[in-house]
């Protein structure tokens, strides 16, 4: 259970930050560079919604919210070599494909695209367009440090936010009249 009864602590006025499972890293440290990324991507989410009320996506978007919140919590709880006096929150398989599921649900309906599409259309796709930029963000933090040899990542992190990214841009379409208000990208049109 989260308590959270003063927010100032003063415990980061030295620059540093304190991980789930203990410890404290450099706020610029790039496992808090991860999960800060996962934290804008959901403030980003937070702002499409305020495009997406009453919409059949917002329900998806509201469940992605909490997921990323597991995913913060998933990267913030390094893996030691000793035990924790509680089951550490991680990303499953299952998230992954409930947005997989999402994916091909929100795809069936669209047009086929056969350009780029350039962020725009309407307010909720640009939001969406910009959340999907952010996420691509986090992905690459994720992926870097996993890559690190000294540092831990579970797979379905990665899979989360690479899925993720997807679900975005397919709702940014979803929400532009299934595709017909695309903005598309002309090649060389201002040359």
């Amino acid at each position: 259970m989260v308590v959270l009864n003063r927010i100032y602590t003063r415990t980061g006025d030295e620059g540093t930050t304190a991980l789930a499972a203990g410890g404290r890293r450099p706020k610029y440290d790039l496992r808090i560079e991860a999960y800060g990324t996962v934290d804008e991507t959901n403030a980003c989410i937070g702002l499409v919604r305020l495009h997406t009320a009453g919409h059949d996506i917002d329900a998806m978007l509201g469940r992605i919210q909490n997921d990323l919140f597991d995913l913060g919590a998933d990267l913030a709880t390094v893996e030691t070599d000793k035990p924790l006096p509680y089951e550490p929150l991680r990303v499953t398989q299952a998230q992954v494909d409930r947005l997989e599921q999402e994916i091909d649900r929100l795809n069936a309906d669209l047009s086929v695209l056969r350009s780029f599409v350039l962020p725009g259309g309407t307010p909720a796709a640009a939001a969406l367009h910009l959340a999907r930029t952010v996420c691509r963000r986090a992905e690459r933090h994720v992926v870097e440090l996993m890559e690190r040899p000294d540092e831990k990542v579970s797979p379905e992190s990665v899979k989360y936010l690479n899925r993720l990214s997807d679900f975005l841009f397919v709702a940014s379409r979803y929400v532009n009249d299934k595709g017909a208000l695309d903005v598309l990208w002309a090649p060389g049109q201002n040359r």
